[in-house]
């Protein structure tokens, strides 16, 4: 697509490409989004509801002025399928529910008191880990789907031509990773997915029957409290779930601090980050209330933002009604559940790899020094407990496990241990992020 105009946050689009430039945004969140459903046995019609609804939400939130969509979030990959196995979709929501509370929560505490208590909270050292345990935790997960492991008959179905494919549709999200430019690089892992799918369908192991039959118009399989279960609380599912939330909010404010560069905003200041941040957790909330997973600024509709020139909320908020009216299309929803197990487990070897990479990163970008003994304890700590699994079982109701266990440990050992300051490393999040608040906001007023 030939380069727009640019067109400001709160100026209307042209009426003849409003549609267009819209669609770019879905196209853009769509692979993501609908692969965290899929990988958790979630519903992706109500996933792409509830993107929609929940970047409305926002867009309210934030009085139009954070041109932000929002998708399903990658790091709750790992907690939703412990919390499946423990409650089914129905615990899952309830989990998500109290991860949109805890960014309530900050918000307000944000607004009232700053947010250095965050980072002194969340310093590098014991985000990266937990980062990384999501996407290794994940790496087991990722080969039995590429190899099309079935769990009632315990073994490999056809392991080599399943494998075949996954490599196959790997290769191409990695090409097109690479290799493509513009627009099409911000959207391998759709582009990953529709070349994998073809090559299932030649293979034989897609079933087009079901895609056929299914309607045009249909009625997601919404998940409503009251209205189709009753809630059963469970703190072993809130104590999977909530930590997490409590570590994406660096994602979230890394990703503020990155829209701010692009549009030329300082959205830490106005609107505020309590709004982004409130914004975030009213669509997770909401994701809560319907069936889907938690909501997530997407890195994906940010980087078309930065091709396109087009910061209008009205672009982003027309994305999220055609994602509100996709998930009422019957066919598309059947389209999506025919994809093979092998396909996903293809792009789930990258997806996962590239989560643990970024905790990785992290530690890099931040010059985390492990020679420092207090820094190699409290990674190492997260990274076993995590990983191998480990939990404390409180009461018959309450066990905290795994990645929750080490987040709650990382972040008691770096309070609790001498030596703080060498948490941070160079910061540049926390020392740029210090300076976006302090900034004279004057010409944005």
């Amino acid at each position: 697509m030939a380069q727009q105009k640019e067109i400001d946050i709160q100026e209307l689009p042209p009426k003849n490409k409003w549609l267009l430039l819209s669609l770019q945004h879905l196209f853009a969140m769509f692979g993501a989004t609908i692969l965290v459903p899929i990988l958790t046995d979630l519903s992706p019609a109500v996933a792409l509801v509830s993107s929609g609804l929940g970047t409305l939400a926002y867009l309210l939130v934030t009085k139009g002025q954070i041109p932000a969509y929002l998708g399903s979030s990658f790091a709750f990959i790992y907690p939703i399928i412990s919390a499946m196995a423990i409650g089914g979709p129905e615990g899952v929501m309830i989990g998500t529910f109290f991860a949109g509370i805890i960014y309530g929560i900050t918000a307000l505490i944000i607004r009232k008191t700053g947010v250095n208590w965050l980072m002194n909270l969340l310093p590098p050292v014991v985000v990266g880990p937990v980062i990384m345990v999501i996407g290794l935790g994940l790496a087991g997960t990722a080969i039995e789907m590429a190899m099309n492991y079935d769990d009632q008959a315990g073994q490999y179905i056809d392991p080599m031509l399943n494998f075949s494919v996954a490599l196959a549709t790997l290769a191409i999200t990695v090409l097109v990773s690479v290799f493509f430019t513009g627009f099409l690089s911000l959207i391998p892992i759709l582009l990953g997915i529709v070349g994998g799918y073809l090559i299932a369908l030649a293979a034989g192991l897609v079933n087009t029957t079901p895609v056929a039959e299914a309607p045009w118009f249909q009625v997601p399989d919404f998940v409503i409290p009251y209205a189709t279960y009753t809630p059963e609380w469970s703190w072993t599912i809130i104590f999977i779930m909530v930590p997490i939330a409590v570590v994406t909010l660096s994602e979230h404010i890394g990703d503020q601090m990155v829209l701010g560069k692009v549009t030329s905003r300082n959205f830490l200041k106005k609107p505020g980050l309590h709004r982004s941040i409130m914004g975030d957790g009213v669509a997770t909330i909401t994701a809560s209330l319907l069936g889907g997973p938690p909501n997530t600024t997407y890195g994906e509709n940010i980087g078309v933002l930065a091709i396109t020139r087009v910061f209008s909320v009205y672009v982003i908020g027309g994305a999220a009604v055609l994602a509100i009216i996709f998930g009422f299309i019957g066919k598309i929803e059947a389209l999506i559940a025919s994809v093979p197990t092998a396909v996903m487990g293809g792009i789930s070897i990258l997806l996962f790899g590239i989560i643990a990479s970024a905790g990785m990163r992290m530690l890099i970008d931040n010059q985390i020094d492990f020679g420092v003994k207090r820094n190699l304890i409290i990674s190492s700590i997260i990274l076993v407990l995590g990983i191998g699994g480990a939990f404390i079982e409180i009461t018959d109701d309450l066990e905290i496990a795994g990645l929750a266990l080490a987040t709650v440990i990382g972040i008691l050992l770096n309070l609790i241990l001498p030596g703080r300051e060498h948490s941070y490393g160079n910061n540049k999040m926390f020392a740029s992020m210090n300076e976006a608040m302090n900034e004279d906001t004057k010409k944005y007023e």
